[in-house]
């Protein structure tokens, strides 16, 4: 009892000390609601105490809420003063530019940052209003900015926010102008975070300067430039942005490039922190898409488009004759655009990560186009090839696609749709369909079937268990077929990648969220043409890899 009551006291101190220094009176009175309710509250506070939130390649990430271990003015304030201390003292001249999506606190988040840069003496630009990431990630390419920081948590519950950095192209290099950090960068700034001194000795200066429409138009601009001025546009697309930030610009963007506009599900057009409609706001959770798929079935649509809530993502979903409607997997839609870039003649470097289907690596292969695979991430994607050849298009299966890597550097699901529905549009004119295209795409290099096998946990140690077990216990064979390549790679990342003749499992934690992720692919020859059949065993293949793997997991 006296050493629970000595580790009570001294959470309690700290938290004090916390109190402070805490510039939000909110927050102040949040942290106190928690003191006053010990010593039954003392699991709660323990836990905002744990330790601070990391800053990593994905910057920042956590639920919004008083003391070091949250999302809040305090540790954002931190975060800011030591990003601009760290880009000091890499020398790095030029304005910080900050965007924020409309999620709970993210505009006061930006207006500090921005406050802590003039503080420190950089300019500070901020975008107008709560906008995609894309944009932020364009502008910081578009006004030779040292670097960006985008407040959003993405697709994460609305009690989250986040806190992303991008580098310009003085200090991330060419490959990494207008693109999410990567070591060593992180740690340096993890670094520069943990050495700020108190927080009332951070100096704030003037609010910065909000930038025009002028920035948000020339974004619309050049998004429109990423497809043919001259291809047909009689598509009918439904379309949804998931109660973020997405729908202005989309629709300005399907507007400019002479399309129409898209129907937009009318209860979730507009931004809401809250995300009312749905029970997680991200298009791949089941029932997420459910209001759009309604509103494509009223409307007639062609196609049915989502973004996520800060619009770095795309989902699309397509009416099927005998099944209704079906989301198309991440692998699927990364498959058809890099198919249609090939067919417009794009040439360049086609690069996706270790996770993604492996339909890409053997259309360049057969196409004789440059290809790489890296660590799963934009961050890597972006950075692909080494310099060898420039990136053309890159992609990931988590709904993440870059059709134009010298407009975005970086995922952006604005002028993925537009792709997409070029891509649609022309295949209208014919008849024809994206499953359609898919099914000529089997036909040519075979089924590959993909699917995941994702756990979500409440205690961490359930993953290291898991991965610990993968690896002492490694299976020699799946689908009755022996697993003849085993990659750990371990130190760089937490990840194993089990190969048969044909199927491949990519077994890792997820970096953003509670879950241990299984990839599951299996390859399938397409026999005498027909398709359909070679899908079905496919399937049922993928059906019965997923059992093998859980089991081999112990989940």
């Amino acid at each position: 009892m006296a050493a629970d009551t000595t580790d009570i006291d001294d959470i309690r101190e700290q938290a004090r000390r916390w109190l402070a220094e805490d510039p939000d009176p909110a927050s102040r009175d949040e942290l106190t609601a928690v003191l006053d309710g010990l010593p039954a509250s003392a699991p709660e506070l323990a836990d905002r105490f744990a330790g601070p939130l990391t800053f990593g390649t994905a910057g920042l990430r956590g639920p919004l809420r008083a003391g070091p271990n949250g999302m809040n003015l305090a540790v954002v304030t931190q975060a800011a003063a030591g990003l601009v201390g760290w880009l000091a003292a890499q020398g790095g001249t030029g304005p910080l530019v900050i965007g924020y999506d409309a999620r709970h606190g993210s505009k006061q988040f930006a207006e500090r940052t921005a406050q802590v840069a003039t503080g420190a003496g950089r300019p500070a630009l901020l975008l107008p209003r709560p906008l995609p990431t894309p944009v932020l990630a364009y502008a910081v390419r578009h006004l030779g900015a040292v670097a960006g920081v985008m407040v959003t948590a993405s697709h994460n519950p609305p009690q989250d926010n986040g806190y992303k950095v991008y580098l310009g192209a003085e200090l991330g290099g060419e490959p990494g102008a207008g693109a999410q950090i990567v070591p060593p960068a992180d740690a340096g700034i993890e670094a520069s975070i943990r050495a700020v001194g108190p927080l009332t000795q951070v100096p704030l200066g003037q609010p910065g300067q909000v930038l025009g429409d002028d920035l948000v138009a020339s974004y619309v601009e050049q998004a429109t430039a990423v497809i043919d001025p001259d291809g047909p546009r009689d598509l009918s697309v439904a379309y949804t942005p998931l109660h973020g930030v997405g729908a202005a610009v989309l629709t300005a963007a399907f507007a400019r490039a002479g399309f129409p506009v898209p129907g937009v599900v009318p209860d979730q057009a507009e931004p809401d922190p809250a995300f009312p409609t749905v029970s997680f706001p991200n298009p791949e959770e089941p029932g997420a898409v459910d209001r759009l798929i309604a509103l494509a079935d009223a409307t007639g649509a062609d196609l049915a488009i989502a973004n996520d809530p800060d619009a770095d993502r795309c989902a699309v979903v397509v009416r099927e004759d005998r099944h209704g409607w079906r989301m198309l997997r991440g692998d699927e839609v990364g498959v058809l655009l890099a198919d249609h870039l090939m067919r417009r003649g794009v040439t360049g470097l086609y690069a996706t990560t270790i996770v993604s289907s492996s339909l890409l690596r053997a259309m360049c292969a057969a196409r004789g186009l440059p290809y790489d695979e890296t660590l799963t991430g934009f961050k890597w994607i972006v950075r692909a090839g080494g310099g060898n050849a420039p990136l053309v298009f890159g992609y990931e299966e988590a709904l993440g696609y870059c059709v134009a890597p010298g407009h975005v550097r970086d995922k952006d699901g604005i002028t993925a749709a537009l792709t997409v529905a070029e891509l649609a549009a022309g295949l209208k004119t014919q008849g024809r369909t994206l499953t359609d295209r898919l099914d000529e795409l089997a036909a040519e290099f075979g089924v590959h079937h993909t699917d995941q096998l994702s756990a979500r946990v409440d205690d961490l140690r359930l993953i290291t268990d898991a991965m610990a077990r993968i690896r002492a216990h490694t299976p020699t064979a799946l689908l009755g077929q022996p697993v003849d390549s085993v990659r750990d790679l371990l130190p760089e990342s937490d990840v194993v990648i089990l190969r048969t003749g044909s199927a491949r499992v990519v077994i890792r934690p997820s970096g953003t969220e509670p879950k241990l992720k299984a990839y599951l692919e299996v390859v399938e020859p397409v026999s005498d043409g027909d398709v359909a059949a070679a899908r079905s065993r496919a399937g049922a293949a993928v059906a019965r890899l997923r059992t093998e793997v859980a089991a081999a997991l112990g989940i």
